[in-house]
């Protein structure tokens, strides 16, 4: 391999080498671990975010006596938080690096989720809450953080790893909620905050600035001097893999904005991806809200004649479906790198809608519990394992200079679904009317998916802003994308060579 001959180069010569073999040198070991569980926390801190609204929304709605709409606004402020959010944290990571985004994005989370406990009214949780989702839109970062440290050989199965994580943020959230709801929903809240102000120490301990951004911005030696630190961590000598003589391959690029994505080589994969983006968030949080619904039908009665005690959540159910996460983690990590990304996605949303339309149906004619949450079950690990792949396939798409830009403009049309999803769930429409339109959502979904590129076994690479007409001729074959690199390309990915200076 080349970064063998790297390793072996005893002459005088200078060896150009790309940041993929370099990646690919230092391997899997404790550097990328760390990263791992910083990053991961951030999606652990993500799910807590976001689910403790199905338990807030209800516990308020009784405790203050809201109306149904102020109910659904609660939770939809966060989301509309993390639509600005993203777009500014994609824009602030691409352009500012994506260690100050990560910690900037942690610190937010982390002060405003805390300062939710000390709202006094409906105002004042309202605005809280949204900065909570301001801060929530910068998550995307940890994970490209992570894929970028991550080898080409590893980054699917490894990028799957990071949502066990968020199951954990699932299932934690119904256990903080079973625990202190009947004392103080100010107590819980606090918990549900906990997992992003570890992350954000982790992250200023453990989590270095990106090189492949570094090397974007020119910043040589920066990069150099992280990746021989990572290679120590791996138990690598640094001096025997990046000596004197290495050099990293040139990958300055120009500056890249929103409207970089519009251009005409990424115009067809980003508006494929906003669609599968706004789908899947739909789906999946529609689908949570959906299942909350049908299984607390008597703590929403609770909430809504007002009887200012605590509703009576279904924890049992609730913490079961949650559960089906892990089921679903377990069988996309074991078939990622097998089917590939795009049928994964088609496959997931595809079943995912069906048994959420089977569960809203037979809700209206069955009380039997063992089926409903039978459906309910596996309804949430198909959407576990269609939202899984999407996120590893957006890191992998989109290439260094607008990466960040991408993954969070995609992100901010997924939150901007996520908006709708309790209008159009936690209202008053029959569950027949709302499984007939998050049917039609799914299958919209795969209809996107299956027009994205695959991006499986390929490098994350680089590709620079002038090749315009490389990327639009992969885009017309809707499936294989191409990378270049300066020795050119002939229409397939070339793998980066090492180059010698004399």
């Amino acid at each position: 391999m080349v970064y063998g001959a790297i390793m072996n180069n005893e002459s005088n010569e200078k060896t150009v080498v790309s940041i993929d073999d370099a990646i690919e040198a230092i391997g899997m070991g404790p550097f990328q671990r760390r990263v791992l569980w910083a990053a991961g926390l951030c999606f652990t801190a993500d799910a807590t975010e976001v689910m403790l609204l199905s338990f807030l929304s209800l516990t308020l709605q009784s405790e203050w006596g809201l109306t149904d709409m102020q109910t659904a606004t609660m939770t939809a402020c966060v989301f509309a938080g993390s639509i600005v959010g993203t777009l500014f944290f994609g824009f602030y990571g691409d352009h500012y690096g994506r260690r100050p985004a990560f910690l900037l994005a942690c610190a937010l989370i982390s002060l405003f989720g805390l300062a939710t406990a000390f709202a006094t009214g409906y105002p004042s949780l309202v605005g809280v809450r949204f900065m909570v989702g301001f801060g929530v839109g910068g998550l995307v970062v940890p994970f490209d953080v992570f894929a970028e440290f991550l080898p080409t050989s590893h980054r699917g199965v490894k990028l799957l790893a990071i949502e066990y994580f968020w199951t954990a943020g699932s299932l934690m959230t119904p256990l903080f909620a079973y625990l202190t709801l009947e004392t103080s929903w100010r107590i819980f809240v606090v918990l549900c905050a906990m997992p992003c102000l570890i992350s954000g120490i982790m992250g200023i301990c453990l989590v270095p600035e990106s090189p492949r951004w570094l090397l974007s911005m020119g910043r040589h030696e920066e990069a150099k001097a992280i990746l021989r630190s990572a290679a120590s961590a791996n138990g690598i000598d640094p001096d025997s893999l990046f000596h004197a003589n290495v050099t990293l391959k040139d990958e300055q690029v120009e500056s890249s904005n929103f409207l970089d994505l519009l251009s005409s080589k990424w115009k067809r994969s980003t508006l494929f991806l906003w669609g599968t983006w706004i789908g899947y968030a739909v789906g999946y949080y529609g689908t949570i809200l959906a299942v909350t619904r049908i299984f607390d039908e008597d703590a929403m009665n609770d909430a809504q004649n007002d009887n200012g005690g605590t509703p009576h959540f279904n924890y049992q159910a609730i913490f079961i479906s949650a559960s089906a996460e892990i089921l679903g983690l377990i069988v996309v990590i074991r078939t990622i790198d097998s089917l590939g990304r795009v049928p994964s996605q088609v496959i997931s949303y595809l079943f995912g809608g069906t048994l959420l339309f089977t569960l809203s149906i037979l809700s209206t004619v069955t009380s039997n519990s063992a089926i409903l949450t039978a459906l309910s079950f596996f309804a949430r690990a198909f959407e576990m394992m269609g939202s899984c792949v999407t996120w590893v396939s957006t890191a992998e798409i989109y290439t260094t200079e607008v990466r960040t830009t991408g993954h969070a403009s995609a992100n901010a049309m997924g939150r901007t679904g996520a908006f709708f999803s309790p209008y159009l769930v936690g209202g008053n429409m029959s569950m027949l009317a709302v499984g007939s339109i998050m049917l039609a959502i799914h299958l919209f979904t795969a209809f996107c998916a299956c027009h994205l590129p695959e991006t499986k076994g390929r490098e994350i690479g680089h590709t620079s802003l002038d090749d315009d007409d490389i990327i639009a001729d992969d885009d017309k074959d809707g499936n294989e994308m191409s990378f270049r690199y300066d020795d050119g390309i002939d229409g397939n990915v070339k793998p980066p060579s090492s180059r010698r200076i004399v």
